[in-house]
């Protein structure tokens, strides 16, 4: 799987954010939104998910966005065009139910703002009324704006700073428009587990439909592992394979919290030899 483009889109001191095109028309022509794809960078690497952002028919490209965090991610940031990915396998997880609902409202912080966007687009085309609410620490930190306009009705953008939109968090907006619009028929959001998880404990109180794009830690992607497995009204469920999305009100949030960080140590110390290896250290 060749690599055709790229584009930095967040390059921050702490934080930079990768757009990567890849040549793989098969998965181009059978991707949907909300599913993701499970990258390999060289034959003795991890595996990681990355939500399938975007595909251009035309060319057989698919879109990932990489959020540079971890050891695999830091090296897919800095891949160019012309190289190629070691494996690539996908789509993979359950399709967006893709319908019209009539008003809808999707909730994306972070770099899931990256996995509302596909979501967005679908429901536009089928013919509800899409609100956005996108938010992040700071202005510099905000993506896909651009992308995100044509396909909403209306966009609402927060930042904990205030440098840009309001200064709020995405679930105070969230429950300002459920209050003023009365007529949400489904809330969508992905972001960063504290906000999924306020964003259920808002809708809960309107009684508003609510689904969740889960992060949580994958191994291989098919449902063999079960290290992804999360529970889900009381029943185990495997995100790879029952997911990525969940009814938001019967996530076990604190568990899916505490199994995000299992391997934050190993994680911390596979990026200090990184970064290391980058500046030439031993």
């Amino acid at each position: 799987m060749l690599i055709v483009g790229k584009k930095v889109l967040v390059n921050e001191e702490e934080t930079r954010i990768t757009r990567l095109e890849v040549l793989s028309p098969e998965l181009c022509r059978k991707a949907e939104p909300g599913q993701f794809v499970m990258v390999m960078t060289c034959p003795e690497g991890e595996r990681i998910p990355l939500t399938l952002v975007d595909r251009d028919e035309a060319k057989g490209t698919v879109s990932l966005i990489v959020q540079e965090v971890g050891h695999t991610s830091r090296l897919l940031g800095r891949m160019e065009p012309g190289d190629s990915l070691h494996a690539l396998v996908g789509p993979l997880g359950h399709p967006t139910p893709i319908k019209n609902y009539g008003t809808v409202l999707l909730v994306g912080g972070g770099v899931g703002i990256a996995e509302i966007y596909p979501v967005a687009r679908g429901l536009k085309a089928a013919g509800n009324k899409v609100i956005c609410i996108i938010g992040a620490r700071t202005k510099g930190l905000l993506i896909l704006e651009e992308e995100l306009k044509p396909v909403s009705d209306e966009l609402l953008i927060a930042t904990d700073d205030g440098s840009y939109g309001q200064k709020a968090f995405t679930t105070d907006i969230l429950k300002q428009k459920l209050q003023e619009e009365g007529n949400i028929k489904l809330v969508y959001s992905v972001g960063p587990i504290p906000m999924m998880s306020r964003v259920a404990q808002v809708t809960r109180k309107f009684k508003v439909k609510s689904i969740v794009c889960l992060n949580a830690l994958m191994v291989d992607g098919t449902g063999m592992c079960g290290c992804c497995r999360v529970t889900i009204g009381n029943k185990t469920k495997f995100t790879c394979v029952d997911g990525p999305e969940f009814d938001a009100h019967e996530v076990d949030w604190q568990e899916l919290t505490q199994r995000n960080r299992v391997y934050e140590e190993q994680e911390n110390h596979i990026c200090k030899l990184f970064e290391k290896q980058a500046n030439g250290e031993k």
